[in-house]
């Protein structure tokens, strides 16, 4: 397996990965998202490979050392294997590496079967309560 930053070659792999595994947004909100993120640091998306094919993908962002990532994906016959976990541990190497303290990472309360994984690599579950309103 070869973790890597993404390419532009790489957007129309992650769109299907993120439609199998049902994170896909609009195909446009996705593309402005991913384009946003590559302006503000092309090194903290990453794509894991597998014989030339993505089969992976995780996006992080940093803020003051503050870290999050999100949208963390591998196609479904590839999962269990360790490229989730893979994915995660690359880009906790290049946050804290850029000074990250702590990483936060947001999981759909429906969601509950990701939380053990997240646990198994050392992540708490938090008293938050997240908060948004669409501008």
């Amino acid at each position: 397996m070869v973790i890597r930053s993404f390419r532009l070659s790489d957007y129309a792999a992650i769109m299907e990965i993120w439609k199998e595994t049902g994170l896909a947004y609009e195909d446009m909100e996705s593309m402005d998202a991913i384009a946003k993120q590559l302006a503000w640091d092309s090194e903290l998306v990453l794509v894991a490979e597998l014989d030339e094919n993505v089969v992976g993908v995780i996006v992080g962002t940093i803020d003051r050392g503050r870290a999050y990532f999100y949208r963390l994906a591998v196609l479904k016959a590839y999962q269990k294997r360790g490229i989730g976990r893979g994915l995660v541990q690359a880009l906790e190497e290049r946050l804290q590496k850029r000074g990250a303290y702590q990483i936060f990472i947001m999981v759909n309360q429906k969601n509950e079967k990701v939380i053990p994984f997240y646990q198994s690599l050392g992540y708490d579950v938090e008293r938050y309560i997240t908060m948004s309103k669409k501008l």
